[in-house]
């Protein structure tokens, strides 16, 4: 089993900079993918960015490219979401994800098997 505990989020000014933690327990994620995808209202879970825990490898959805950055931490067995250039259409519930073992282009929520308990991230114009 593996836990995910989530920090951070909040209120922000479209522009601005927001940074989320994920930290790991339990079970290893050294074998796995830590992930992040993010539900606004009335919308379906959307991936945001993925990362290969043994050697960083990244992947990031679309819509966030450029302006979100993924890392992880292997000594505190924690991920990270830098998100910079938020804009409104970035406010959404923000989730972290582990247990997936292959990276494709676009990560399914189907593909990991342990979820942190989400995080509000707001961006008012």
């Amino acid at each position: 089993q593996v836990q995910l505990m989530q920090s951070g989020g909040g209120l922000v000014q479209a522009g601005g900079s927001l940074r989320l933690s994920c930290a790991a327990s339990g079970r290893t994620v050294g074998t796995h993918i830590m992930g992040w995808f993010r539900q606004a209202p009335g919308k379906e879970r959307e991936f945001v960015a993925a990362i290969r825990w043994s050697d960083g490898y990244r992947l990031y959805g679309n819509s966030v490219k450029g302006r979100f950055t993924i890392s992880r931490d292997n000594t505190k067995n924690t991920g990270y979401l830098q998100m910079s250039s938020l804009k409104p259409e970035d406010t959404a519930v923000y989730f972290c994800a582990t247990g997936a073992t292959t990276m494709r282009s676009t990560m399914r929520s189907g593909d990991f098997g342990y979820w942190g308990q989400g995080t509000q991230v707001t961006v008012s114009s």
